[in-house]
């Protein structure tokens, strides 16, 4: 294979999956204008955020049965060509429920880009090259995220929301024509043994748990029997799951690996980092766009900030990598957890440059965890079980994902409810405070537009504080993750 055909497919291999992430990030960017498009609220449009990581998190295991039935090759392709075609639908989506059913489409077709496409370029490059193809990999991915949502953001101010999924689209037939033309042709072996029962098991009780989670504020919990049943459902289903991969000679997903400690930790910290690395991107925007006023293209600028600092932790990488892994894992969550911190102090009248240097300490953060976990989770594993290995790594970081979000959207929706009726409370003809002329401020007690206006304010302000109380479970679950890093062995000391 000549020099230009490899160069070739590392561009084609990088266009598609910063097609993939920058997906995610300018789905967030635009969601308040999608929630006032479609009518809905703020739970309800968050949905087609929950439901892609799903999709994603479901569809990611099936990666090494895809490749061996079909071929590497086919399955990239076709990976990326419908994925395209889900991001123009996406555009063309009249109705939450059809956006949702897109979204879901875009997640279970991408899944299978983010492993394959580091998987041929490993194979397409020889050894001595290794480093240099996964910096230049690395680097598009991470300055995809950046121009996408700024991009996107400033198309969605000045046209639509829409036109935010059709930027995507060129870049999305650019990388599956590039795709087509470079790859070698390959084939699968034909019909290979997959066991459905254990996928399908899986399948319904990640999503009767994501379903749970979903709907429970709004059917008030264990109050609504269609929780309870949908929570019982997916209970039985995990642990028949767990019954089946336990006794079964070839599981769906082999559980023996979880007898290595830095695989188990491993997975433990990154399904924190999947908490801690999708949440901001779903909460932020809808509070700058429409309690703090801001325009779509600077909650774009604002959002592609996380790139900025995922490019930066690419290179801190570099000098960390002399360093124990263990340190590097440490300090990447340390540096989520000085984020949340951050968050948990801010304010309506925060700025945006505030808020874009916050988005790149999270950034920065994620470039450092992401190399540094993945060196020490896998020291141990052989080269044999690394396949079914990695697609376990990956679902457990979009499984913690989609549950985090659910739940802290949860709290934003109930936290935001009974702030309002706590601070309206105060407002009342019989609190003398309101009868001094400084404390009352701009409103008027004895005009109704004033008394509108104010119910504005309150609203705005039970928001900001449910904000808090999400952002302190995001910097929680950070503090959390640091005595796990501490654990790790050394993943140059082989155990034993």
């Amino acid at each position: 294979m000549g020099a230009s055909r490899r160069i070739l497919i590392l561009i084609s291999a990088m266009l598609s999956v910063a097609l993939y992430f920058s997906s995610i990030l300018v789905a967030s960017t635009v969601l308040p204008q999608m929630q006032g498009s479609f009518s809905a609220t703020p739970d309800e449009v968050s949905w087609t955020m929950t439901f892609n990581i799903l999709a994603t998190a479901i569809a990611m295991p099936m990666t090494g049965w895809l490749t061996a039935r079909f071929g590497r090759s086919t399955v990239m392709i076709w990976s990326t060509g419908i994925f395209t075609v889900s991001t123009a639908l996406c555009g063309f989506a009249t109705s939450l429920e059809e956006m949702i059913l897109w979204r879901i489409a875009q997640g279970a077709a991408g899944a299978p880009c983010v492993p394959l496409a580091q998987t041929i370029l490993l194979d397409t490059f020889p050894p001595r090259q290794h480093r240099m193809v996964l910096g230049v990999y690395g680097m598009g991915v991470v300055l995809g995220p950046i121009i996408g949502p700024t991009i996107g953001g400033y198309l969605a101010e000045i046209l639509n929301w829409r036109w935010a999924f059709f930027l995507l689209i060129p870049v999305g037939v650019a990388a599956t024509l590039g795709l087509s033309a470079t790859l070698p042709a390959d084939r699968g072996r034909g019909p290979v043994y997959l066991s459905w029962i254990g996928f399908i098991l899986l399948s319904v009780a990640l999503g009767g748990l994501q379903l749970a989670l979903s709907r429970g504020q709004r059917l008030d919990w264990l109050e609504s029997m269609e929780i309870r049943v949908t929570l019982f459902i997916s209970v039985v289903a995990f642990y028949l799951f767990l019954a089946h991969s336990l006794t079964s000679r070839r599981p769906f997903l082999d559980l023996r690996l979880l007898l290595d400690r830095n695989y188990s930790l491993g997975l433990a910290l990154i399904a924190i980092f999947g908490m801690l690395n999708f949440v901001p991107m779903v909460l932020l925007p809808p509070l700058m766009r429409i309690y703090m006023g801001y325009p779509d293209v600077l909650v774009g600028q604002v959002v592609g900030a996380r790139g900025i600092g995922g490019l930066l932790g690419f290179f801190a990488v570099i000098f960390l990598s002399r360093l124990d892994p263990r340190v590097s894992v440490g300090a990447g969550f340390v540096l989520q957890f000085i984020a949340g911190l951050w968050l948990m102090r801010i304010d309506l009248n925060v700025t945006p440059f505030e808020l874009a240097m916050n988005g790149i300490t999270q950034g920065l953060s994620a470039g450092i965890i992401v190399v540094a976990l993945s060196l020490v989770t896998f020291a141990n594993i052989p080269r044999e079980r690394m396949p079914e290995a990695t697609a376990m790594f990956h679902l457990l970081r979009n499984i913690g994902a989609s549950l985090f979000i659910s739940i802290c959207v949860a709290e934003v929706v109930r936290s935001t409810g009974t702030n309002y009726a706590v601070l309206s409370e105060l407002i009342s003809p019989y609190n003398r405070t309101l009868a001094l002329p400084w404390a009352a401020g701009p409103f008027d007690m004895s005009s109704p537009s004033s008394l509108a206006r104010l119910s504005g304010e309150i609203s705005r302000q039970a928001a900001m504080i449910a904000h808090l109380n999400a952002f302190g479970l995001f910097t929680a679950a950070a503090a959390a993750s640091f005595p796990l890093a501490l654990l790790l062995r050394n993943a140059r000391k082989p155990a034993g």
